[in-house]
């Protein structure tokens, strides 16, 4: 048995750990094929909580309904891309052989890096019409999915929703799945770009059980011919924090390790957790520090002092700043998704082993 572990990002799991019953509602929709409530659904959540793995599970559930997939992360020229990728696949529709998932790197050619123009526009929902009632006729549908949403052009997402809206009103087998950061998430819809997706499905993620991390990892290693002790599957599930990257990161060098050596012990699992931290702080921890200003990063290592849920008041008295530029500070990194609200004038760390790495790298 090859190593189940999969710790890239997207990547599909071996498992996925405490998300049962999550997408019922998308699946139902999925059978009723137009205005079923799971149909347009927002997947929110915090770094490396597991939010394009879950798009990337909807995209299996609905090819295993039959619906074709068109699968866009939102860079710019992301709604032209969808655009075009939905005209092009009615061509293709058309002539009989079109694959079921139309992903950018398949459409390649067609796309266009900048928004549509509005003769473009009607053209392309034009297309998108003509695919949907093809789709419809044969008892299928489509569906879109865009990641990263909380980095969207406003005007791009805007000019989505509303043609995602208009095959909605028609009655059309049309899926709209998004995933994205909570707070810029919210922004996004407070600032009425698309008024209509305040009423799609919210699915909030959040840290996976410890236990039945647990009891995963000692089953997979048992079905890979590897002994891993229950004292020692907790201890590595501890060190994951719940969170599904470092789930998979740690799984991943646990299992280099049990290939390397006849037993499993401490020794292993330390190295494996080790190894795991020093990635996932390349990974996800630099890149998401690697665009914050000095006064943000000096919030966090004055937030780092503490071992738990922060005092947004303290933080400020370390810093020496007023309440006014504190509380700049802390919406910016909120919507960064660095850290997270925890109740009033309280915040703490929205990524699995920041506070640990600020410590680490102080000055």
């Amino acid at each position: 048995m090859i190593n189940p572990f999969r710790p890239t990002a997207g990547a599909q799991p071996p498992a996925l750990l405490s998300r049962s019953g999550l997408l019922e509602e998308f699946e139902y929709g999925l059978r009723i094929r137009s205005g079923a409530p799971g149909l347009l659904t927002i997947i929110t959540g915090a770094r490396g909580i597991g939010k394009t793995v879950m798009l990337g599970h909807a995209e299996d559930l609905a090819l295993e309904a039959g619906w074709y997939v068109i699968s866009e992360t939102a860079t710019p020229g992301f709604g032209a891309r969808s655009g075009a990728a939905m005209r092009r696949a009615e061509e293709e529709l058309g002539a009989g052989h079109l694959a079921r998932k139309v992903t950018g790197v398949t459409m390649a050619g067609f796309g266009v890096a900048t928004q549509l123009t509005p003769e473009e526009q009607v053209t392309w929902r034009q297309a998108g019409e003509k695919l949907l009632q093809r789709l419809d006729a044969n008892a299928t549908g489509l569906l879109i999915t865009v990641d990263e949403i909380h980095a969207a052009d406003r005007d791009e997402l805007a000019q989505l929703a509303a043609d995602v809206q208009h095959f909605i009103r028609a009655g059309l087998p049309i899926a709209l799945m998004f995933a994205g950061l909570p707070a810029a998430v919210s922004d996004l819809l407070n600032a009425g770009v698309a008024t209509f997706l305040r009423r799609a499905d919210r699915i909030d993620l959040h840290a996976v059980s410890i236990g039945e991390t647990a009891a995963s990892y000692g089953e997979l290693f048992a079905q890979g011919g590897f002994t891993l002790g229950a004292d020692l599957a907790a201890e590595a599930a501890q060190a994951t924090g719940g969170y599904p990257f470092l789930i998979q990161l740690v799984g991943y060098f646990l299992w280099r390790q049990a290939e390397a050596r006849e037993t499993l012990d401490a020794e292993a699992v330390a190295r494996a957790v080790a190894a795991a931290r020093r990635r996932n702080d390349r990974v996800v921890i630099e890149a998401a520090l690697a665009t914050v200003s000095a006064k943000d990063l000096a919030f966090l290592h004055a937030m780092a002092q503490d071992d738990g849920v922060a005092e947004v008041g303290d933080i400020g008295r370390r810093m020496e700043a007023r309440p006014n530029t504190v509380s700049n500070y802390r919406s910016r990194l909120i919507e960064a998704g660095l850290i997270e609200q925890a109740g009033y004038g309280r915040v703490d760390f929205a990524i699995s082993g920041l506070r640990e790495y600020l410590r680490a790298h102080t000055g």
